[in-house]
């Protein structure tokens, strides 16, 4: 262990339960798995999950997963948030997403700011804070070397407990140039999240309202002018890995942002596979010989080959974040923009296979009663509708990120 994440020797805060072990926090998230899937409706209905299921999370530790131990935080890695990611997101896509998508952003926060905003955004140990890649909003100067911001931001999955907002806004043009964004953190009393989110056909419960900032004034040591979270170069180094001495907080940051869609999808369907497997054990086939589907060969097959599909889909994640952190403890130089889409390559074609599995299998052979308002498997389908639409798994990722991965590769 490198001396800087040393709590004991710097006289920082330990964690809650300083023992506290990935495993153990893995079964926490299994544990809840059987009443997230009995609340989910509320949880639409409210558009966030309960406060009850956020204190829970806090107590499992969940939001200091990421969080450096030199700030309260037990850094037990990607692999383990991904894990009990995916592990919410099968017991209800909306909880799952909300979380994911708020407390990710440690791992963000840790690697790219430094100790000064560090130390004030991991105040509290527990962390939250929904971040939106799309520049947004106006960022004037301010007097003490600072920013003036002000804009609405729209996604902003997390926000309902927030108590920070990762955004880009966009610097004044200069010289006839393209404006550039700003990448800035506000703590949650410098905006107001607005009640806009619940009317989508799926997610419904995912906390992504919008954010409105008016007039805020960031200060220098929170804003990064001219950087965008999506293009981030880490192979000179990173603040993180210098103060942390963890390679983790040096590694790429659009391969780490696209394992999260990777996490969405394959928990989602795990969901899915769940319900599909009752269904095969409580209904019949439709032709003779009825018997119960699970003895039919046909959905044995069926069954058979989702297995397989999402279990690959798995394995792929599983491997590419083995592949992040191996490149990340071999140095900064080891984490290239090649390296950082070549991981994004391989997220496009899990969350490729989490769909087909679930439209292409489970949907069809499930039947139509199976996906009336309401059933399990009707909310997953229209959960994982909706994370195809996000433009950044739908759009950007399949144009822009293969087409610049081909040009690093072809010279």
């Amino acid at each position: 262990m490198d001396a800087n994440t040393n709590t004991a020797e710097l006289d920082l805060p330990a964690p809650p339960e300083p023992g506290l072990t990935a495993d153990q926090v893995i079964a926490r998230a299994e544990a809840m798995v059987p009443e997230l899937v009995e609340r989910q409706a509320e949880t639409e209905e409210r558009t966030f999950y309960a406060e009850d299921i956020h204190d829970r999370f806090l107590r499992n530790g969940f939001y200091r997963i990421l969080v450096p131990r030199r700030y309260g935080g037990y850094e037990l890695g990607i692999d383990t948030f991904l894990r009990v990611s995916m592990t919410l997101l099968r017991g209800c896509p909306s909880t799952g997403w909300m979380y994911t998508l708020g407390a990710a952003h440690a791992l963000v926060t840790a690697t790219i700011f430094g100790e000064r905003a560090q130390a004030e955004m991991f105040a509290d140990g527990d962390f939250i804070c929904p971040s939106t890649s799309i520049p947004s909003g106006t960022a004037t100067p301010a007097a003490d070397g600072g920013w003036t911001v002000s804009g609405t931001w729209s996604y902003c999955s997390g926000s309902p407990y927030a108590n920070h907002f990762m955004g880009h806004a966009l610097l004044p043009a200069e010289d006839g140039q393209p404006p550039v964004p700003l990448l800035f953190v506000a703590p949650r009393s410098q905006w107001v999240r607005l009640d806009d989110w619940g009317q989508q056909l799926g997610l419904r419960g995912s906390g992504s309202h919008s954010i409105r900032i008016e007039n805020a004034h960031i200060p220098a040591h929170m804003a990064l002018p001219g950087v965008q979270l999506v293009e981030y170069d880490a192979t000179s180094g990173t603040p993180g890995r210098t103060l942390h001495g963890n390679p983790e907080y040096g590694g790429a940051q659009l391969a780490f942002i696209n394992f999260l869609s990777c996490s969405t999808a394959i928990g989602m369907v795990r969901g899915a596979l769940d319900a599909y497997e009752d269904l095969l054990r409580v209904r019949t086939t439709l032709v003779p010989p009825v018997v119960p589907r699970y003895l039919d060969p046909d959905y044995q097959l069926w069954y058979g080959d989702l297995v397989g599909l999402i279990g690959t889909a798995e394995a792929a994640l599983l491997n590419a974040a083995q592949q992040w952190q191996d490149a990340a403890a071999q140095g900064p130089a080891a984490v290239t923009r090649e390296l950082d889409l070549r991981l994004s390559a391989i997220s496009r074609h899990v969350c490729q296979l989490c769909w087909e599995a679930m439209e292409g299998h489970i949907v069809p052979t499930a039947g139509s009663s199976a996906i009336r308002r309401g059933e399990r498997l009707e909310r997953v389908w229209r959960d994982m509708s909706t994370l195809r639409t996000h433009a950044g798994l739908s759009i950007l990722l399949p144009t822009i990120a293969m087409r610049e991965l081909a040009k690093s590769l072809v010279h």
